[in-house]
């Protein structure tokens, strides 16, 4: 029986997405004058295209090196960007499979970097010992890779981009400042940082505002960055940042509190203690703002499946903002503003991306091909996703009212826009 060519296969596979294919067999499909080409390398590559769900199947080929995309890997994406990918019926599986000899498809183990995701899977969901796993399996990383990968502003959350031409570090610094005037921070306040990454809030709201701010973050290895660079500023009198669950955390009075990219790794269930404990930590009129991404609507499902949990962020959840809001206003928070960054955060990620491919061997010589990958395609496919708008990014601004009502809002904002 004549075969159908595996280019054919992996185009059907794909949608007919409009990418041009080569297979190991010598066989070619799609346009050739695309600006993307997959060259699938190997019976392997092929295997984990069929037999994994949607969008995982291309994941797991395109980590181990057995797919290559050819070209600028967003363009590639958004070709291929589609909910049926991979989702082929098994009376079309079954056609492929007949179409294929027997010998080059089997099972296969998946890629060695999603087994190091599946060994967090210990303990209750959301405890701090898994949670500090699941944190420090993401960004105890590679300091270095990160510097490579986020630029001088170590910052590793959706920038606002105050022009249409301003840089990726303009954008941090000015995300920065509009958190510091959200939460009106002045000299002599003191600001709690929850999930502080490599400190950028910490040091920022320290140096620009004259406040005394405090960081605790899960990843030593973060820690032991923003540390270093807190004394070499000659911030040491005003910033702390310490390896720490912000559960406990035993100051209190604070002025503000910002949470900047950590509400993701908390769980939906966790939420109501989550506001709860971090209004505790406010003086009465002190201020909180959440930065976190969400889910378009409320009726989705918040947890993260197939390449994101696998390879990404173990254990993360996105919530639709009417949740966050609803937690925020239940468990002692008055919501006096919020908004929506989607763009920013596209945008955000288009400098992240261009900044892995400027570094790629670096990044590759650090932490692996394999690792440098997942972080390629995570971030390409992210940009998609906020493009898109199958995620969002919101900053919810709270206030812990006094008792007799009074805030110490202003009657409008007066931090601009």
């Amino acid at each position: 029986m004549a075969r159908t060519p595996l280019a054919e296969l992996l185009s059907s596979v794909l949608a007919d997405a409009p990418v041009a294919i080569d297979a190991y067999d010598g066989s070619s499909a799609g346009p050739s004058d695309a600006p993307a080409r997959l060259v699938l390398r190997s019976p392997r590559g092929l295997s984990y295209l069929i037999t994994a769900p949607s969008s995982l199947g291309l994941a797991r080929a395109f980590v181990s090196g057995e797919l290559e995309i050819h070209g600028d890997l967003y363009d590639a994406l958004s070709a291929v960007w589609s909910d049926h990918i991979g989702n082929l019926t098994w009376p079309e599986r079954l056609q492929v499979l007949r179409n294929l000899d027997p010998k080059a498809l089997r099972w296969v183990d998946a890629p060695p970097e999603e087994y190091g995701a599946r060994r967090l899977r210990s303990g209750l969901r959301h405890s701090k010992r898994r949670d500090a796993d699941a944190i420090s399996h993401h960004y105890d990383v590679s300091n270095a890779f990160y510097e490579w990968v986020l630029g001088p502003s170590m910052t590793y959350t959706c920038a606002c981009y105050p022009t249409a031409d301003a840089s990726l570090e303009e954008a941090q610094a000015h995300k920065y400042d509009l958190v510091c005037r959200k939460l009106g921070l002045q000299s002599g306040m003191r600001l709690l940082d929850v999930g502080c990454g490599w400190g950028g809030m910490v040091r920022f709201a320290a140096e620009h505002y004259g406040v005394q701010t405090l960081g605790v973050t899960l990843s030593r290895r973060q820690a032991e960055w923003a540390k270093e660079r807190i004394a070499s500023d000659g911030l040491g009198h005003l910033a702390e940042v310490r390896y720490s669950d912000y559960r406990d955390v035993t100051e209190t009075d604070f002025d503000a509190v910002s949470s900047i990219g950590l509400t993701e790794h908390i769980g939906k269930d966790n939420l109501p203690s989550y506001f709860s404990f971090l209004a505790g930590k406010l003086r009465p009129q002190g201020r909180m703002l959440n930065h976190c991404i969400t889910r378009p609507t409320t009726t989705e499902s918040n947890r993260f499946g197939g390449f994101i949990d696998r390879y990404v962020f173990p254990d993360g959840e996105l919530e639709g903002v009417g949740v966050i809001v609803s937690a925020m206003q239940d468990h002692g928070l008055e919501v006096r503003h919020e908004e929506n960054l989607r763009e920013h955060y596209a945008r955000t990620l288009a400098g992240w991306c261009d900044n892995l491919a400027a570094h790629w061997d670096e990044a590759v010589g650090e932490v692996g091909a394999g690792r440098a990958r997942v972080w390629a395609l995570y971030m390409a496919g992210s940009r998609l996703g906020f493009e898109r708008h199958t995620l969002e990014l919101h900053q919810v601004l709270g206030v812990k009212v006094d008792a007799d009502g009074s805030n110490g809002m202003p009657l409008r904002p007066d931090w601009g826009v």
